[in-house]
């Protein structure tokens, strides 16, 4: 990281790099550095990033938004942030291009398509928090122009579902999703919640949860708590409340 390299664009300090491993690893070292409050910083290539259960990936250089951003001392709890950028992008998805766009707990963001007769979820973008005492880096990988192979993952991305003319560039989707996170930020908790609860497509959908001792819970997410967890409904009506899971959305028959 270079500061002096780094340039305002709205309310951020945005410093660009042509690669790096990790622009979470990068903000996180720099929190010992004096690395300001609201310091964005965003790579054409990143060789180590990482998503949920340490899962590695990588994507052609320059074809998407691989960024992350330092925000100090926060109050409340780590999964608000992590939900204000989801729905900040997925809004944007949706306000300016029309997808129907929404966030998939605990930290995805997605689009609905039509494949074989029904509309199912895909995602578009991951998100991961990483903390260090109240300070906070939040990090964000979005499919502007490549997603994985089908072989690898189930995603796709803008190029896919939009017209040539009409697919942006990384670095105008980033201003498009910073101003939007401002937007949410400038809400009070209550109202906030309620936008992230209205667009959070895990809702009313079947779910299967991989708990972190490789057991599952199988059942109807009902509601998200305050508290950021996941209300699912068993088949013996049983309400598990779950922290921590890898969630999928599961296909009616």
């Amino acid at each position: 990281m270079d500061m002096d390299k780094a340039k305002w664009r709205g309310n951020w300090q945005v410093e660009r790099v042509p690669e790096t491993g990790s622009t979470n690893a990068d903000l996180l070292a720099g929190i010992s550095l004096e690395v300001p409050h609201r310091y964005v910083l965003t790579t054409a290539f990143q060789s180590a990033g990482k998503g949920r259960l340490g899962r590695v990936w990588e994507a052609p250089s320059g074809a998407n938004l691989l960024v992350s951003v330092l925000l100090r001392d926060v109050v409340g709890p780590l999964h608000r942030v992590t939900q204000h950028l989801g729905l900040a992008a997925a809004l944007v998805l949706g306000e300016k291009y029309g997808l129907r766009a929404g966030v998939k707990w605990p930290n995805d963001v997605v689009v609905t398509v039509a494949r074989e007769g029904s509309d199912v979820d895909v995602k578009i973008a991951g998100i991961l928090a990483q903390a260090m005492g109240n300070n906070v880096v939040v990090g964000m990988g979005l499919n502007v122009k490549w997603a994985p192979p089908p072989e690898v993952a189930d995603a796709t991305c803008m190029a896919t579902l939009l017209s040539e003319a009409d697919v942006p560039e990384p670095i105008e989707m980033l201003d498009l999703v910073l101003a939007r996170f401002d937007d949410i930020g400038g809400l009070d908790e209550r109202e906030s919640f309620a936008l992230y609860r209205k667009h959070l497509h895990t809702l009313g959908k079947q779910v299967q949860c991989e708990m972190p001792d490789g057991s599952f819970v199988v059942g109807r997410a009902v509601d998200v708590g305050a508290d950021g967890r996941l209300n699912v409904l068993d088949e013996c009506a049983v309400t598990h409340h779950i922290d921590t899971a890898d969630v999928m959305h599961l296909r009616l028959a």
